[in-house]
């Protein structure tokens, strides 16, 4: 047994002596002890408050014996799909299946199920009957409520029903977890577990249950999207710990799904804490053999800075996850992780990341957060920053200065991504010069998304002035540092919004940039994201207004082909897609068409320019082939 690791067998639980675990923790993921991975921080945690847990990674789901390594747990099952959704794990946005699975042995797929909370709870209750059975991570705490499932095109119920759960820990579930297994431990029965924040549960009557909202009825929801348009809007503005409502979801007369409000954000001394335990900070040794758990590649020399995103993108789930307050690790904290990195064999010198959801948030959005909460119906950054809006980047900057002059650490990158609105809006620019000078190698990637305002305003995202902006200051800045340094905008298609005119739009943009991006992302409708809402209803909850939705598989490979028009695998889409938005003046031998009337060889092509001049223009097109220039 290796002593650095939690339980994964019988074999392991006997050698520390214990006769019977507390919690038996079932998850989709291998087992990787590194806080990155919300099975490894909430079994340390709770190892932390004295319980016994031993780890169930990837069981069998068609072998009862799968689940049968610890026996019957003391005080219940714990249960998550791992770090993603199983679904978003399994197929990409045009529903094909994933050939890797990053989070499973050697990156091999099919080691986990479908819906894997549910299909993992189900074979727990055959095996085991009435155990307690808690279930957290991404899947449930985003399916926690009815929601609509892209992959089934169906509007789902509560996972808590489907899966036959006792309790859902939705969120980052540190607080929670520890209160349930206080609760348990007590002796209080599973189903009288209804007073803890953070949690989801079933009850058969209101009776017992105060202050709450009651959502429309799901046979109401299924019936009528324009109700569940409604409904979600009122989940939205009820994510907020400190002004959020408890939510009450009926389905029928006699069963009620009861959400109650946010867990408490974490303090830094507890976050602090958290990042303390004492993580392997690898995966189990077991699967050394099958070539490792790839997933840890990204992670490994990246730390984790902060929690929360106050930049509301619709597409994101972080603020049904997360939260919008943004919650920081201590300067000391991250230190030590760092210093205890760089004492690793494999350490090159190179921190890869030191960030977050957002790496340069590093305080909530304004004073009254940690009292009162974020403001229900408004956003920190858009359509403008809020007047109220703290911007500064002064601890950040400390941060990074005091990592860089770490021993044995040649450079700091950041990677996870800064919120260049956020940049534009602190008047201060010596967080830009730095970043430049000292944490970008060679390409920042920055997320203006699209350049449509119609579909801007849909995503939640600043207008594309305000990118402009952006891209002008940080050509600047490097011109005066003397750095030959590039942007890398990611850009998505077929977003609620964008018909081909903006998809056009934004290729017109593309070809006056001079850049073709190699990969472009659809919009992918995940569980419980506005967008997710506008793509099955056509509303925009926020506003109840009708929102065009490009659903058809062929409009949506336009869309995506118009992004990357100069390659000539999209030519005929790419032409398709211009002819049905009535954009013929863009097929021709202009310098700002974007593809050229082909035709049969041996046709004279009439307006066609004289091969001097053609490729004169060939190189003027090659010359602007720098991203973000």
């Amino acid at each position: 047994m290796n002593q650095d690791f939690l339980p994964i067998s019988r074999a392991d639980m006997e050698a520390r002596g214990w006769e019977q675990v507390d919690f038996a923790y079932v998850t989709g993921d291998a087992y990787v002890d590194h806080p990155s991975f919300g099975t490894a921080i909430i079994s340390r945690v709770l190892e932390a408050h004295g319980y016994k847990v031993g780890i169930i990674p990837q069981p069998d789901w068609k072998d009862e014996r799968s689940v049968q390594v610890f026996g019957r747990p003391r005080l219940g099952f714990l249960v998550s799909s791992g770090n993603m959704d199983s679904m978003v794990n399994h197929y990409s946005v045009s529903k094909k299946r994933r050939q890797t699975d990053a989070y499973t042995p050697g990156g091999v797929t099919g080691k986990r199920p479908d819906y894997a909370v549910t299909v993992y709870c189900n074979l727990l209750r055959r095996v085991y009957g009435q155990v307690p059975v808690i279930i957290g991570g991404i899947e449930a705490s985003l399916r926690r409520l009815a929601h609509y499932d892209y992959w089934s095109d169906s509007l789902k119920r509560s996972v808590l029903l489907d899966s036959q759960a006792d309790l859902i820990s939705y969120g980052m579930g540190e607080r929670s977890i520890i209160e349930i297994a206080e609760a348990l431990d007590a002796g209080i029965d599973i189903k009288d577990i209804t007073f803890i924040d953070g949690t989801v549960f079933r009850a058969s009557t209101l009776e017992n249950v105060y202050d709450y909202e009651l959502l429309p009825s799901y046979d109401v929801i299924k019936a009528d999207k324009r109700k569940f348009a409604e409904s979600f809007y009122t989940q939205y503005s009820n994510t907020d710990p400190f002004s959020g409502k408890r939510l009450a979801e009926p389905y029928g007369k006699h069963l009620f799904v009861v959400q109650n409000p946010a867990a408490r954000p974490l303090t830094q001394i507890e976050m602090d804490d958290v990042y303390a335990l004492p993580y392997a900070r690898t995966y189990h040794p077991v699967y050394e053999a099958a070539g490792g758990i790839p997933a840890i590649r990204e992670v490994k020399f990246s730390l984790v800075s902060n929690r929360g995103c106050f930049g509301g993108c619709s597409f994101c789930a972080l603020t049904f996850h997360q939260g919008r307050i943004v919650q920081t690790r201590s300067h000391e904290s991250i230190l030590e992780e760092a210093a205890l990195m760089t004492e690793d064999k494999d350490f090159k010198g190179y921190i890869h990341d030191v960030g977050g959801p957002t790496a340069n948030f590093r305080h909530p959005s304004c004073k009254k957060q940690m009292e009162k909460g974020v403001c229900p119906g408004r956003q920190c950054l858009f359509p403008k920053p809020c007047k109220n809006l703290l911007v500064d980047h002064q601890d950040y900057l400390q941060l990074l200065r005091r990592l860089r002059a770490l021993p044995k650490v040649k450079k700091v990158f950041i990677r996870s991504g800064i919120r260049f609105d956020y940049v534009m809006a602190d008047q201060d620019d010596t967080f830009l010069r730095e970043l430049c000078r000292h944490h970008v190698s060679g390409q920042l990637k920055v997320a203006p998304e699209h350049v449509a305002p119609g579909v801007l305003s849909r995503m939640g995202k600043p207008e594309n002035s305000v990118y402009q902006a952006f891209v002008k200051k940080y050509q600047k800045v490097n011109e005066q540092l003397g750095m030959k340094q590039y942007l890398v905008p990611y850009l998505m298609s077929s977003h609620p919004g964008s018909t081909l005119k903006e998809a056009v739009e934004l290729a017109e943009y593309l070809r006056d940039l001079g850049y073709m991006p190699e990969q472009v992302q659809d919009f992918y409708p995940t569980p419980s994201t506005i967008s997710t809402c506008m793509y099955y209803t056509g509303l925009d909850p926020r506003t109840m207004e009708p929102v065009y939705v490009p659903k058809n598989p062929h409009e949506k490979a336009m869309q995506r082909a118009l992004i990357q028009y100069r390659n000539p695998k999209l030519y005929d889409l790419v032409k398709e897609a211009l002819i049905k938005a009535g954009r013929q003046d863009l097929i021709g031998f202009d310098s700002r068409c974007l593809i050229r009337p082909r035709q049969l060889s041996g046709e004279k092509r009439s307006g066609e320019k004289p091969q001097a001049d053609r490729r004169r223009a060939g190189s003027r097109n090659r010359k602007r082939q720098k991203p973000g220039r």
